[in-house]
């Protein structure tokens, strides 16, 4: 029995979106009708082509470029992985720890309202909890680095916004000029963390004057957990980082006005089946969209863009060996002549597309 095709999401915004528009147009962002049209225009009919050329055998080939769009999940594979490459350079030989802050149900239409400084003043606090509790701890005493990641989806794509902090158990003395680390696989108390996050979060959101909700409860969670060397966390938090909240491959169906999608249950491990109508598929991906040049990611501390001669004089003193850490990495997959097999260029791009007659039409051309 073959292999199913996989249904792509820009075929599912061409199939619902007059229906999707009927209904949520007037909720839509500008940054959501943005990421809409970016996304039925990727690889597609619709997408300009690019040509490739084999100097071998001067083969040409058209082929229909990606949108580029940050939440698109057919498309930012190559920056994606430069993240995690990034991220795994600055890597430090301790206990890594992935401490999750997640916004209560009560406080989520808030957050929806308004997300810009709402998800700013998630980072903000997030941060200064760490700060916190790594400078006043006994083993520490410093302060520490950390990856935060934005995340605004649940596994079943419902709005759940939290940040997942990936930190390694150490830190820095700036002043005695000195580098603390703690072992075990305990690293702070997470009843401890939430009530400190919860007190600064309110705290944020009332001096910037939002209203909070009347039933905001008094108990936050707040996990923390071990994840040794911290690289499978990375590549967790990599995976929605540049490339949508749902991977194509689980898009199971599109017919009858309805999406069925599978996403895997956080507790019993396994793959769970959801049937929506399609217009309210495209809602539970859209309403992911963030605000227009809100970074997801954000590193702060000795892990921070800014602190690259330290993380080097680090990795030098504590002898740290990046060939052994990156070997996992892969390299970025080459354009291959289907003639000949050798290496093909790109020699001209955003070529104005010639629209099909029937919408089922390859636009992938070959040309000799």
């Amino acid at each position: 029995m073959g292999k199913c095709p996989m249904i792509r999401l820009s075929s599912v915004i061409e199939y619902v979106e007059a229906d999707f528009l009927r209904q949520y147009g007037d909720q839509m962002l500008f940054s959501q009708r943005k990421a809409l049209a970016a996304i039925k225009t990727c690889r597609n009919h619709y997408s300009p082509l690019m040509q490739i050329h084999c100097s071998n055998c001067h083969t040409d080939k058209f082929l229909p470029h990606s949108c580029g769009n940050r939440h698109c999940p057919h498309c930012q594979h190559h920056e994606s992985q430069q993240w995690l490459e990034n991220q795994c350079r600055k890597q430090v030989p301790a206990n890594y720890f992935m401490i999750t802050f997640t916004i209560p149900a009560q406080l989520r239409s808030l957050f929806f309202r308004h997300q810009r400084l709402g998800y700013s003043l998630l980072f903000d606090c997030v941060w200064d909890t760490l700060q916190t509790f790594s400078h006043n701890d006994k083993h520490l005493k410093g302060t520490p680095g950390a990856i935060a990641v934005l995340h605004t989806h649940s596994r079943a794509l419902a709005y759940h916004p939290h940040i997942h902090a990936v930190i390694p158990a150490a830190a820095i003395d700036k002043n005695n000029r000195l580098w603390r680390e703690k072992t075990g696989k305990y690293l702070f108390s997470h009843k401890a963390l939430a009530k400190v996050f919860r007190a600064k979060l309110i705290a944020a959101i009332t001096l910037n004057k939002l209203k909070l909700p009347d039933n905001s409860p008094g108990q936050w969670v707040v996990d923390c957990k071990s994840v040794g060397s911290g690289e499978k966390a990375l590549i967790y938090l990599g995976r929605y980082l540049y490339r949508g909240v749902i991977q194509e491959k689980n898009i199971l169906s599109c017919k009858d006005g309805k999406v069925t999608f599978r996403y895997l249950d956080s507790k019993t491990k396994r793959y769970q089946h959801k049937t929506v109508t399609g217009a309210h598929f495209l809602w539970l991906v859209l309403q992911h969209v963030l605000p227009k040049g809100f970074r997801r990611a954000r590193n702060y501390g000795f892990l921070h863009p800014n602190s690259k001669r330290l993380i080097q004089l680090l990795q030098y003193l504590l002898k740290i060996d990046l060939s052994q850490i990156l070997t996992w990495i892969k390299q970025r997959p080459q354009l291959k002549c289907s003639c000949c097999g050798s290496e093909m260029t790109i020699v001209r791009t955003r070529i104005p597309p010639i629209l099909p007659s029937h919408p089922n039409r390859m636009t992938e051309t070959l040309m000799t």
